[in-house]
């Protein structure tokens, strides 16, 4: 740890996949005594996340550049140069010891006006396939800390050290899977929703209905769904409760005995920690279909069943479900799997990297005004 407080920046947004860990270390940073201004978007999910973390937020306007339409690639073109000065003030204002990069396209302007003023830059790549952020910054970055250790292939050049996911701590102490009758899924598409799987769950009810089978959902569902699924789910006759968001998610986890939900990098680091297996959906048009390579990293471990979104309706989510809620055993190992695949401490060395990285610094620039 730091003897003398030092401030740190952290960038990175759009999704709860960038800015949950992102806070994570953030808070291990400030518990170190540390102070932490996160550099974020209007638009993006840090937006709402970072005020209600208690830690101050500057903004940038900058879009995306990765599977967007011409119109959006030509205002992100116009918009950089403009987000890359926006970043270079606030720097020179801030005067960070160092920044923690958790990619998405804010993180962009504020890597390349870092690496203008020689401030060194730590990124946290939480996706088996690297963001474009990242891949196109290699050059200006100091360290790579990986959510998953095959990312390092595409940092051949850049220091790196697999981590894992920086997650909340809540997660860790999630109870063993419970099969107790009836068994509890939940269902979630994320804080937005998901359509196909929404879609996938009112077509599955009947099946569920005439099997008969002991269950019990907790679907999270998104706002602009939540009215008529909520009052149709009712009338379905199944337990459970339709919700448009889920407040308590690690409570949420700790009662379920499968999830059913999308592969972003903070979900899948999220079931690991909590030990629970699940039937992953990557959602098809995420960047460089991340949420595919992540998926593939729990099905590898054997704590996971992939259903690919073009496959997915009512009788899939059925089956699979109905498969596995017959297999006692293949759900506990699943859950041990997912246990088997988490790596823990990773908000606490991402801020002990951020601290080294900082030192080092320190003593290059006393070093240089001893030889002066």
């Amino acid at each position: 740890m730091s003897e003398t407080p030092l401030l740190f920046v952290v960038t990175g947004g759009g999704t709860g996949g960038h800015v949950i860990p992102a806070l994570a270390v953030a808070g291990e940073l400030r518990l170190r005594g540390h102070s932490v201004v996160f550099i974020g978007t209007q638009e993006g999910m840090e937006a709402r996340l970072v005020p209600q973390s208690g830690l101050p937020l500057e903004l940038i306007r900058i879009g995306g550049l990765n599977r967007v339409g011409w119109r959006q690639a030509l205002a992100t073109c116009w918009q950089l140069p403009i987000g890359i000065l926006r970043a270079w003030r606030l720097l020179g204002q801030l005067h960070p010891a160092a920044i923690l990069s958790l990619g998405g396209y804010v993180a962009g302007p504020v890597i390349v006006a870092a690496w203008l003023r020689r401030l060194p830059v730590v990124a946290l790549e939480p996706n088996a396939m690297p963001g474009m952020t990242h891949r196109l910054a290699k050059g200006m970055l100091s360290r790579v800390l990986l959510g998953v250790a095959s990312a390092q292939a595409h940092f051949p050049a850049v220091p790196c050290e697999f981590t894992g996911i920086p997650v909340r701590p809540e997660f860790l102490t999630a109870p063993d899977v419970s099969l107790t009758p009836p068994l509890r899924i939940l269902i979630t598409g994320g804080s937005q929703g998901s359509g196909a799987l929404n879609r996938a769950f009112r077509q599955s009810w009947p099946l569920f209905r005439e099997a008969g089978l002991p269950v019990r959902f907790l679907h999270q569902c998104g706002r602009s769904a939540v009215s008529d699924l909520r009052r149709d789910f009712a009338a379905s006759g199944l337990q459970g409760e339709v919700t448009a968001f889920i407040d308590d998610m690690p409570a949420a986890f700790a009662q379920a005995s499968l999830v059913v939900s999308r592969s972003g990098a903070s979900t899948v680091a999220e079931l690991a920690a909590a030990r629970r297996p699940s039937i992953l959906v990557p959602f098809p048009f995420a960047a460089d279909d991340h949420q595919r390579h992540n998926a593939e990293v729990l099905a590898g471990a054997g704590a996971a069943r992939i259903v690919p979104d073009a496959e997915l309706d009512g009788n899939r989510l059925f089956q699979e479900v109905a498969a596995l809620a017959r297999q006692p055993d293949q759900l506990r190992a699943m859950g041990a799997a997912a246990g088997q695949a988490w790596r823990g401490g990773a908000a606490g060395r991402a801020a002990e990297v951020l601290e080294e990285t900082a030192k080092r610094v320190v003593d290059l620039e006393a070093k240089s005004r001893n030889n002066i």
